[in-house]
């Protein structure tokens, strides 16, 4: 069983491969499924993971990361209790509601979009996301507020999966 994955990018190349290409490169939806289990304190071993979300509809291989459904329903198959929203104006208050959440969003630099999972959580007044980037160390404080963290990185189409325990 693996403990939290902070930092995607610092996973080695060959190992934990999804689709055609390496967890470094698509292999965030896994990782927040992951990362968010273990927030909850479920066991989670990424190569069942990595297993599950291929044989689902991962895009292109894996070549463009894990489609949301597939996330939603790994989570309500095993029991869990799973809202969607899309309206940012509710983001922090179902954080804040929830046992841990699922953020997607989208976002570019210059011409260059991409899309990125990071699993978020509310804990002693703050917003904490886990693999949010390309240095992060340990979990990332995103402050009081992720509705003005997404707005102030300008990351944008944000879909939020809230979670809550089986329990």
């Amino acid at each position: 069983m693996q403990e939290l994955i902070y930092n995607q990018s610092k996973i080695p190349k060959s190992k934990w491969r999804y689709g055609f290409r390496s967890s470094a490169a698509t292999g965030c939806g896994w990782i927040a499924t992951h990362n968010a289990l273990r927030l909850m304190g479920y066991p989670s071993h990424p190569e069942y993971l990595i297993r599950y979300y291929e044989r689902g509809l991962p895009l292109l291989n894996g070549n463009l990361g894990t489609c949301l459904f597939n996330i939603i329903i790994f989570f309500k198959q095993k029991g869990f209790r799973v809202k969607v929203t899309t309206r940012r104006s509710k983001f922090d208050e179902t954080v804040k509601n929830s046992d841990v959440c699922i953020l997607f969003y989208f976002w570019h630099k210059k011409y260059k979009p991409g899309a990125h999972y990071v699993t978020v959580h509310y804990s002693d007044g703050k917003f904490l996301g886990y693999n949010t980037f390309s240095n992060s160390t340990g979990p990332d404080n995103y402050r009081g507020s992720l509705e003005l963290f997404l707005k102030k990185r300008n990351y944008f189409g944000a879909i939020l999966i809230a979670i809550k325990n089986k329990y």
